[in-house]
């Protein structure tokens, strides 16, 4: 059983205290009704009323994951108490599936929570495409994902990514403001639908190449294929993305990449800013785009 603690900095009632801390009110239940709450070693009640010096913690029980844990090495770019930042390669579908039960990210993170004695389920704060890689935050319990989920909600977690779309997008910067679904349950590609769901993606031009630009994607609201369907739908399809524009002889997938994030840690919101570098296919992949300008 894992123990977070605080301590209470001016007299207040608990539950002012749990809001301020920004504790949902389901969670919260939870943890009185299973008496996982202390304050200075003792039982607490909802109701008390707690003084400047007081300790309060809060106890996270072990878990049983049913992820088969599977050796393998992770490119841990980030880590603390409460989560762990990895740069997620190409081709690694994140979790388990019928058609995918091992050689997932899940296996390997499964695996390194053994290694370190963490006995929690796999909590991941944001999701990567199959094939799009770079970095993927996993809270290592129940409350730093609920904490980290708020933050998300607040558009306080910044995720930023990199991709090589085709064509010459004309404006420095701009917002895709378009709501997001699939037209039918069968369907794996999304669209732009009226009673979608809401997705916003900003864009700012980094670099314009003969008839490709790269650019850096910020994304507000987190929907499956967003970045792919809003650049798709503004006539800039991502370089190799077969499901929404053509293979490419340069790259054999989405040229993709979550290179960036900012995030303040769970307990004391200190700032934490990571980077993930580009992998080795974008690197070719823009190389010889320029060396097409170059030649031409």
């Amino acid at each position: 059983m894992e123990k977070i603690f605080y301590i209470i900095e001016k007299d207040m009632l608990i539950e002012d205290f749990f809001e301020e801390i920004e504790i949902s009110r389901r969670f919260l239940s939870r943890l009185f009704r299973e008496k996982h709450i202390k304050i200075n070693g003792k039982d607490s009640k909802k109701n008390l009323e707690l003084k400047k010096g007081d300790r309060i913690e809060i106890f996270i029980e072990d878990e049983v994951s049913e992820v088969e844990p599977e050796d393998m090495d992770l490119d841990i770019v980030y880590e603390d108490e409460d989560l762990i930042a990895i740069n997620k390669p190409t081709f690694m579908v994140v979790h388990q599936t019928k058609n995918h039960f091992v050689g997932t990210l899940s296996n390997g993170i499964q695996n390194y929570f053994n290694k370190i004695g963490l006995k929690r389920k796999i909590r991941l704060v944001n999701r990567l495409d199959r094939d799009t890689s770079g970095l993927l935050l996993v809270a290592k319990n129940s409350f730093a994902h609920q904490q980290l989920s708020l933050m998300n909600e607040r558009e306080e977690i910044i995720k930023e990514y990199l991709a090589v779309v085709n064509g010459i997008v004309k404006d420095d910067d701009g917002v895709i403001d378009l709501p997001i679904d699939r037209p039918s349950a069968r369907d794996i590609r999304r669209e732009i639908l009226k009673e979608g769901k809401e997705a916003l993606t900003h864009y700012k031009v980094l670099e314009r190449m003969e008839n490709s630009t790269i650019l850096i994607l910020r994304i507000i609201t987190g929907r499956t294929h967003q970045i792919r369907v809003h650049l798709n739908h503004i006539g800039h399809p991502i370089i190799g993305d077969s499901l929404y524009f053509k293979e490419s002889e340069l790259i054999n997938r989405q040229a993709l990449h979550s290179y960036h994030m900012k995030f303040q840690t769970v307990r004391d919101r200190r700032e934490v800013e990571i980077f993930a570098d580009l992998p080795d296919d974008i690197k070719f992949l823009i190389n010889s785009l320029k060396g097409e300008r170059n030649s031409s």
